[in-house]
């Protein structure tokens, strides 16, 4: 089958989530225009299977998709086919979008986000509905995200006056232009390194994973890549203060887009002059001094103070199985409880900040890896980004892309794009349409892998011509079929003369 083909089939695959979605979906508790109403348990039961049957002809487009020597611009027009079903379905995977409209009702109603959750909110009232629809775990929640995410989700609140259906809505659009600012970026990172930017497309954009929780989920994750990513490309062009601003614009949608300051830390040590003192602290000091001041003015602005620092862990108090030092934790807590009778939360808790306190050491490595030149500062900041994912006290499924995205485009085709790409067919199964986590999502993901692994093994996913790091054969012939394929060379990591 053709491109073309698999672009039809991914379609129908989509449309089938979005029917699906539109009985099984987090559907709001009260919706005012009647258009996301419950139907029933039956009609919800049959509409999941229907989204689940849906979910796997899109992976498998997606991945046969893989195989073919599409160009950049028949990237673009699959995209857009499998991201049009999901414009006007209700939230689907989660119920995420609810806590967003919420927490922007209380900036417009005048509450302190970081002292309260969406449950202060009058029923009745702007955004009662959406906080009426939050998950149990965030009612009660400060909001964990920073002031320009919450600028936004108010004027969202405000345009709709918090009616469920258009908040929704615009809150899409939002995660639509997060979406083409992440394609943008992926394409001139892809060109810095010298990669295909259909692959990049393909792993970085076009990924179910993505589909499913930046678009159909309307998670910020989208808004926080695309802002990072945006900045990264600026400071390998040599723009690294814009770079640096539009990093400090990430950290105020989540927290984690920090680590891209490190790297681009890196990029200026490179082309710093003078003592290497002034060119370490040049690096080290100046993007963070540059973000600190643009997170500074965004909260001034936005007016509801700096309590985004101390409301950064409360999502470490929800247990999410993907975490493995959470699991580890509450394991060995709950053997501690049995064994010497001590309280378990407090073996669970040294163990998340011993994960957290090993991931910072891989990325300090990684980081010094890139400043001696063995790898680029971009390669770097997007292994850091998995790294922090795999260790971090709470994980979600969507938490992948953060450094999927960057890998992307900087990562030739290895057996760290062949995980990914597996974990990606694996993690799209672990939840449910509603957002549920249950049980045979977790056996659904498993099953996933074992047989994305068995397929891989048999038949990489990669475009005809093109030869996997180790193979003889004819060169990586794909950057001839990009319509726009750049031919700069390989970026190369700074090399350091200190």
């Amino acid at each position: 089958m053709s491109a073309v083909g698999h672009r039809r089939l991914g379609a129908a695959g989509s449309l089938a989530i979005v029917f699906g979605g539109w009985f099984a979906g987090k559907l709001p508790v009260h919706d005012p225009w009647g258009l996301w109403i419950d139907h029933g348990s039956a009609a919800k039961a049959a509409a999941a299977v229907l989204a689940y049957v849906g979910l796997t002809v899109l992976v498998v487009a997606w991945w046969q998709y893989g195989k073919t020597a599409a160009t950049v611009r028949d990237t673009f027009v699959t995209l857009a086919w499998w991201t049009a079903p999901f414009l006007l379905a209700p939230p689907l995977y989660s119920a995420d979008v609810y806590s967003y409209i919420a927490q922007g009702s209380m900036v417009v109603e005048g509450h302190d986000v970081y002292t309260a959750g969406p449950s202060a909110l009058d029923p009745g009232g702007i955004g009662g509905d959406a906080a009426a629809s939050v998950g149990n775990h965030w009612r009660d929640t400060p909001a964990p995200y920073g002031p320009l995410f919450l600028l936004l989700s108010a004027a969202v609140a405000w345009t709709t006056g918090g009616e469920i259906v258009p908040a929704v809505l615009a809150m899409r659009v939002i995660a639509l232009v997060s979406l083409a600012l992440i394609v943008w970026a992926l394409r001139r990172l892809a060109r810095e390194h010298g990669r295909s930017e259909s692959r990049a497309l393909w792993l970085g954009a076009l990924n179910p994973l993505l589909l499913m929780h930046v678009v159909g989920g309307v998670h910020n994750d989208g808004l926080m890549i695309g802002l990072m990513l945006a900045g990264l490309v600026l400071a390998l062009r040599g723009r690294w203060i814009a770079g640096s601003a539009l990093v400090g614009l990430a950290m105020m949608v989540k927290s984690p887009a920090a680590v891209a300051l490190l790297f681009i830390g890196v990029l200026v040590h490179a082309t710093a002059t003078g003592p290497w003192w002034r060119r370490w602290v040049k690096g080290l000091l100046a993007p963070g001094l540059i973000a600190c001041a643009v997170a500074g003015g965004a909260t001034l602005i936005s007016g509801t103070g700096f309590g985004w620092l101390r409301t950064q862990g409360v999502a470490a108090n929800i247990h999410t199985a993907l975490s493995v030092t959470s699991d580890v934790g509450l394991g060995l807590g709950e053997l501690a409880r049995l064994l010497l009778g001590v309280d378990a939360e407090p073996v669970k808790s040294t163990v998340q900040t011993l994960g957290l306190a090993a991931a910072i050491a891989v990325i300090l490595v990684l980081a010094r890896r890139a400043t001696r030149g063995t790898m680029t500062p971009a390669h770097g900041l997007g292994l850091s980004l998995l790294v922090l994912v795999a260790l971090s006290p709470m994980v979600q499924p969507w938490y992948l892309l953060w450094g999927m995205a960057v890998v992307a485009a900087t990562e030739q085709y290895g057996r760290l794009a062949a995980v990914l790409t597996v974990l990606s067919v694996a993690l799209v199964y672990e939840t449910h349409p509603m957002g549920a986590t249950p049980p045979y999502g977790f056996a659904l993901a498993g099953l996933a892998a074992v047989l994305g692994t068995l397929a891989l093994r048999r038949t990489p996913v990669v475009p005809p011509g093109v030869r996997l790091p180790g193979q003889r054969g004819p060169a990586d012939s794909t950057e001839s079929h990009d319509a726009t394929a750049s031919t700069t060379p390989p970026a190369r990591a700074p090399q350091s003369t200190s």
